[in-house]
């Protein structure tokens, strides 16, 4: 195999990992978990330093298994009672009734305090615990996982510091990925490598899409486009999307396999191409292989835009889905390229104005930008170089977007969140 494969296969496992609830709740609720394991006492107070990103995005989804609430100091001190971060993104799985008044308690007593920090790192936020006599303090930088510091009264018990001006820095290294390396590998790539990853993420994911049809959550996207589909493939693809995510911003407690530290993008990514090769009847083989093609396409436009910004990542994993279409059709690698094109010259400056039901929206409407764009693809049309941001080289538009979206809408991003908590 070539010499990249393994470094392909590293990055699927290391992106599509389960979550349980929206990303950003459920990071704030594991380093509490963790600052609790460390302070080991009764807690008197906590204080949580969060970017705004961090704040955009916790301040409209519901904490999974909690049926109405949400925010960052809910969020924070359950993970402080439940304080067992060996569940990692599955921290608050299996909340009682017992632990949610206490939380709700806690919070009217205003037990924790939330102030925004200015941050170079989008994704960042640090977990303060003070019991009457000690002080732990947990930080998190990049990734929703990555602890980089972990104190106690002072002392470092771990530091691990990443370039805050570099948000894959603590990730495997992306260098090496590129359209035409992703192709090659998601053809040749023995199906056995990435069949458990990619398997795992469309059983979770398809199951809390039946959910989502099944019960009323949020505004019911899913349901409704499904009740209105008759037999419009396209319109099955986009209900099933967006109905996992109506549940999952909901607070439904069902866990989702994520990609690119986002639950909304694998729900985008998997459920749409499942329902497309179930009903062409496409092998099993070559549906792992289009959802792992899916998955990275993705993966790489992520890397030059970072976990968190203003740019909605509903529309990267809409492109995923419209590349998978076109891989499984037998599409070119220029009638890939075409693909991505289509759909950036699309939907990019969607913005994102934090998790909430309302995703589901963002995500039919992605779904739907990316059958279209395939579909023009496979046809040989294609948006012209040189015509707004779309250049001749797809990685070079890639770039563009990349720039467009972790550049250019900082300020943006600032004013979604004045909007956001009254103070425009």
């Amino acid at each position: 195999m070539k010499e990249y494969y393994d470094i392909f296969t590293n990055i699927l496992r290391e992106e599509l990992i389960v979550a349980l609830g929206c990303t950003e709740p459920i990071a704030l609720a594991l380093a509490s978990a963790k600052c609790m394991e460390i302070l080991n006492e009764e807690p008197v107070g906590m204080t949580v330093y969060a970017s705004g990103n961090m704040i955009k995005n916790v301040q409209g989804v519901i904490i999974p298994g909690t049926k109405n609430l949400r925010g960052i100091e809910l969020s924070s001190i359950l993970g402080m009672l439940v304080g067992d971060s060996s569940k990692q993104l599955e921290v608050l799985h299996n909340l009682n009734s017992g632990l949610i008044k206490t939380a709700e308690d806690l919070n009217k007593r205003n037990f924790c305090k939330v102030i925004h920090k200015a941050s170079t790192p989008k994704l960042y936020f640090e977990i303060v615990l003070q019991s009457k006599n000690n002080e732990t303090r947990v930080e998190v930088t990049h990734v929703h996982t990555n602890i980089t510091k972990i104190e106690k009264n002072g002392e470092r018990i771990l530091f691990n510091p990443c370039q805050e001006d570099d948000f894959n820095s603590s990730l495997n290294d992306r260098s090496v990925l590129s359209i035409d390396k992703i192709m090659d590998y998601c053809k040749n790539v023995p199906t056995e490598v990435i069949k458990p990853i990619v398997e795992n993420q469309i059983k979770n994911n398809l199951r809390i899409a039946n959910e989502g049809f099944d019960n009323n959550y949020g505004m019911n996207v899913g349901k409704s486009i499904l009740d209105n589909s008759g037999d419009n493939l396209k319109e099955k693809m986009k209900a099933f999307a967006a109905s996992g995510s109506d549940a999952r911003m909901s607070g439904c407690d069902l866990p989702v396999v994520i990609n690119s530290g986002s639950g909304n993008q694998g729900l985008t990514i998997s459920s749409p191409l499942y329902i497309y090769c179930k009903e062409h009847k496409i092998s099993e083989e070559d549906f792992y292989r289009g959802l792992a093609f899916a998955n990275l396409i993705p993966i790489h436009i992520k890397t030059r835009i970072g976990r968190l910004s203003a740019f909605c990542g509903a529309v990267t994993a809409g492109i995923g889905v419209g590349c998978g279409l076109t891989f499984l059709s037998g599409g070119t690698l220029t009638q890939v390229e075409n693909t991505v094109k289509n759909c950036l010259a699309n939907l990019t400056g969607v913005i994102c104005d934090g998790a909430k039901s309302s995703c589901a929206l963002k995500i039919a409407s992605s779904v739907d930008a990316a059958v279209m764009g395939h579909q023009l693809a496979m046809k040989n049309r294609v948006v012209n170089a040189g015509t707004g941001i779309i250049y001749e080289s797809t990685e070079e538009t890639i770039r563009n977007v990349a720039n467009i979206a972790s550049d250019a809408m900082t300020e943006t991003d600032d004013l979604i969140l004045k909007i956001m908590t009254h103070n425009s």
